[in-house]
């Protein structure tokens, strides 16, 4: 990415270069010598470069041209190449021990928008899950929560947090084994107690693409009910055969989320919580903005992502994918309309 610069308003007397962020070796140059000068350029830091690109990059497409845009994979490989990731440096979460509930060292949540588990911090205890909020359609705040599969020891505080969020919709988008460990088996069979909560499974429904459980969570005399998506046939970093699925996973969460009496954010999880995950968020605020305005940004839409978590959308055939997925809920718009 070429770096930007920025004129400063006016240099002076003894005016100084200031030290660059990040940097080792602290630079300052006295100007009294030069006499009157032009005003001088000032670089940004990295840190300021990835987020004016993340906060201002737009590629607004219509409906009508999205299904062209979609075939073209070595522009949208460029275009992809070109989003910084956003990832948080562990030095930024100054928090003791969150090292041990993070499935992943490398992926962990942006500062500015994780989850606090309140009730944690009342009784002393870690109030750290690594888990963002993230926002939806048209910026509205807390519209999803985007996590890591739980882990054996963050069981208690996956079920703390869906209690303390009031989440009407789980949505899992991995399976528990893909090679090696992606998500621990979080919910009961039938029952089951995860620290303070009780949760009971009160009806499975298999559909041909994912599996549905009608759960209900517990705490003393007040109860829940939260429903619980599960799609395992998406593959860890790759995409599936048909976005078909997907977008019928989309609708039918929305439908769901607007019938349910609580509006919590909707959870959505796969492993690393990027990928998949992010894909499917992507997804649905792209088919919002497709419905409501006929047109989508999906560049702008993977930039706010990252924005609120490092990461989303975690490979160039995933960004690929999501223009595919856009591109067919377009033509599903436009047979509606026809009809």
């Amino acid at each position: 990415m070429e770096e930007m610069l920025t004129a400063c308003a006016s240099v002076k007397k003894h005016a100084r270069l200031q030290e660059r962020r990040g940097s080792n070796v602290s630079l300052t140059l006295d100007m009294s010598s030069l006499g009157v000068v032009e005003p001088i350029l000032t670089i940004t830091t990295p840190r300021e470069i990835t987020l004016h690109f993340l906060r201002t990059s737009r590629c607004v497409l219509p409906k009508e041209r999205l299904k062209e845009e979609a075939k073209d994979l070595k522009a949208l490989e460029e275009q992809y190449s070109k989003i910084p990731p956003n990832y948080v440096n562990p030095e930024e979460l100054e928090i003791q021990g969150h090292a041990c509930k993070d499935r992943y060292k490398t992926i962990l949540p942006n500062p500015e928008t994780r989850v606090c588990l309140r009730r944690a911090e009342s009784h002393n205890e870690n109030s750290y899950i690594n888990a963002n909020y993230i926002r939806g359609f048209e910026g509205q705040e807390k519209v999803f929560i985007a996590t890591q599969g739980p882990m054996m020891n963050t069981v208690n505080d996956f079920w703390e947090m869906v209690w303390q969020e009031d989440v009407p919709v789980i949505i899992m988008i991995t399976k528990l084994k893909e090679g090696k460990e992606k998500c621990v088996h979080y919910w009961p069979d039938k029952e089951g107690t995860y620290g303070q909560y009780e949760v009971h499974v009160e009806d499975v429904t298999e559909c041909a693409e994912y599996t549905v459980r009608e759960l209900t969570i517990q705490l003393q005399d007040e109860l829940r009910h939260v429903k619980h998506f599960l799609y395992s046939s998406w593959p860890d970093h790759q995409t599936p055969e048909s976005a078909k699925p997907l977008l019928k996973l989309v609708t039918e969460v929305e439908g769901k989320t607007q019938e349910a009496q609580r509006r919590g954010p909707v959870v959505v999880h796969c492993s690393a919580g990027i990928g998949r995950t992010g894909c499917f968020i992507a997804t649905s605020i792209g088919c919002q903005q497709l419905k409501t305005m006929g047109e989508v940004d999906v560049l702008g839409i993977v930039c706010r992502l990252r924005l609120d978590r490092g990461g989303m959308i975690q490979t160039s055939e995933q960004y690929q994918f999501l223009h595919h997925a856009l591109a067919l809920y377009a033509s599903q718009l436009t047979e509606q309309e026809g009809q």
